[in-house]
């Protein structure tokens, strides 16, 4: 049985890219408010509610002009806000409760906004579970690269580890990392990294790899150095393009917990 149309679906646009978004004229005028003047304040509670969730009030509420029409079939351009479903969801909260609108607005808009973060959260749960299996694949081929380097023994492998770990985390070592993501000794750091922090590691073994048997570096100090070099370059990178050091990076639940998830719905017989 298919949902019935809400009005808010009415008038949900999309851009060029494909985005989704709302004209604050065209909410006003759904929910209401007769007086666009009214309606500004509700956005500017909407906005200040966005920064205190420490959202980027950019990304979600967009200044521009739309063309209405004023009579005789002529248009002007009026100041309007074009705002993304999380923008929608804060108007709306914002917004006069005395008005029965409001209420289905609520509803419908904490409904989506959750639909959406858990589609958001299902997508980084395949990102860590892709990401972690493949960085598996070439942490055994860094281990193979190393010991032609000269590193045999699993000591000297561990310490040859610690130096990548330390190039990318700032001189941080993995006791260091387990300390301060709050891990517990039995626990695996790599088990419990975002995505972002993934793939960071994961550019860093490749590259490490690549730069042994490129640079055909033998002995155990070379390997070392040439190790915590490439985790600094990666570091390097990140801080180059704004983004969020690795051991700023919040810990998150064990891919293993995700894997046995995984294992579990293959194994779920169709309906």
């Amino acid at each position: 049985m298919s949902q019935p149309i809400t009005p808010f679906e009415t008038i949900r646009r999309t851009n060029p890219a494909g985005n989704e978004f709302w004209s604050s004229r065209d909410f006003a005028r759904v929910l209401g408010y007769v007086n666009y003047r009214h309606f500004q304040a509700v956005i500017e509670k909407a906005r200040t509610a966005c920064s205190n969730s420490e959202q980027p009030v950019e990304d979600h509420f967009v200044g521009a002009d739309q063309m209405v029409e004023i009579g005789s079939g002529a248009q002007r351009p009026l100041k309007t806000v074009m705002m993304s479903r999380y923008a929608c969801y804060l108007v709306i909260q914002n917004a006069d409760p005395s008005k029965e609108i409001v209420a289905q607005g609520q509803t419908y808009f904490a409904i989506q906004t959750r639909r959406q973060e858990l589609s958001d959260a299902e997508i980084e749960e395949q990102r860590r579970l892709a990401i972690r299996s493949e960085l598996r694949t070439h942490n055994t081929q860094l281990a193979d690269a190393a010991k032609d380097a000269g590193v045999i023994e699993p000591r000297d492998y561990a310490i040859f580890q610690n130096h990548g770990y330390m190039g990318l985390y700032g001189g941080l070592a993995a006791q260091d990392i387990h300390r301060r993501k709050g891990l517990k000794k039995s626990e695996q750091i790599l088990d419990h990294m975002g995505s972002t922090e993934l793939a960071a590691n994961l550019f860093r073994a490749t590259q490490a790899e690549e730069k042994l048997r490129r640079e055909k570096i033998t002995g155990k100090a070379k390997a070392n150095k040439a190790h915590r070099d490439v985790g600094a370059k990666v570091r390097q990178t990140i801080k180059e393009l704004g983004g969020t050091m690795p051991e700023e990076l919040p810990s998150m639940e064990s891919v293993k917990k995700l894997e046995a998830k995984a294992r579990k719905l293959l194994k779920k017989p169709k309906s």
